[in-house]
């Protein structure tokens, strides 16, 4: 395989993922939408806030009730703390790395 066809596949990969990701806003730009489908999708962070909380918080195992990962539950404490206090995504990252760092080095 040559080196300028995987460079040709990552940029078409790219272009095609930009316009699945801007053509969309774009488009919500021209239009205004119901006040009701406003109010609904106005939830969808928060849904999906909690599906990524807890997909990594609870830990499955077949046939038996899910366990909890205790690495992932220390760390999103001060992380979601942050998220309400600051409302900064930038903040909760780092606050959630830095949580997730001392947690493995202190060995919990």
């Amino acid at each position: 395989m040559s080196n300028s066809y995987v460079l040709m596949t990552i940029l078409a990969c790219g272009f095609a993922l930009w316009l699945l990701k801007v053509v969309p806003l774009i488009l919500a730009k021209a239009f205004r939408f119901p006040k009701l489908l406003v109010q609904f999708l106005s939830f969808v962070p928060i849904a999906i806030f909690a599906a990524i909380i807890a997909e990594n918080i609870f830990v499955y195992h077949q046939g038996a009730w899910p366990g909890i990962n205790w690495e992932n539950l220390l760390a999103s404490v001060p992380a979601v703390v942050t998220a309400v206090v600051s409302k900064s995504l930038l903040a909760v990252v780092i606050v959630g790395v830095v949580a997730m760092a001392l947690i493995r080095l202190l060995g919990f």
